[in-house]
């Protein structure tokens, strides 16, 4: 039985930033390092913690290793999304702005943001 992208709904935070760091081919510590700058600092990951994920992300087929453009020589893995990884991503996207739009209101009434909750 194929899964769809829904079934893998929601991601763990630190596999929405892997799938995020993912919009372009990346080796292991490119995407550690990408994750960190594009979460500001909130996600940080040793290579278990990584590598792990790349390792059930694959067998998930959400990510795949790629040998396309890669020189010969370098003997890093690379991962790129699969098609299923696009869709999972663009559908966990979606489901979060969901969740803020339909919060705002609440949240403003409650005296927005400022006050640090």
């Amino acid at each position: 039985m194929t899964k769809k992208a829904s079934d893998f709904l929601p991601l763990s935070q630190a596999t929405y930033y892997i799938l995020l760091s993912l919009r372009e081919i990346r080796h292991g510590y490119a995407i550690m390092q990408d994750v960190e700058e594009i979460s500001h600092g909130e996600v940080t990951m040793g290579p278990g913690t990584l590598y792990g994920a790349l390792g059930k992300l694959e067998k998930q087929r959400i990510i795949t290793i790629t040998t396309g453009e890669i020189d010969i020589n370098d003997r890093r893995k690379y991962y790129e999304l699969t098609e299923l990884g696009i869709d999972v991503l663009k559908m966990e996207y979606r489901r979060l702005s969901s969740l803020i739009e339909n919060a705002k209101e609440f949240i403003n009434h409650l005296g927005g943001e400022k006050n640090g909750h």
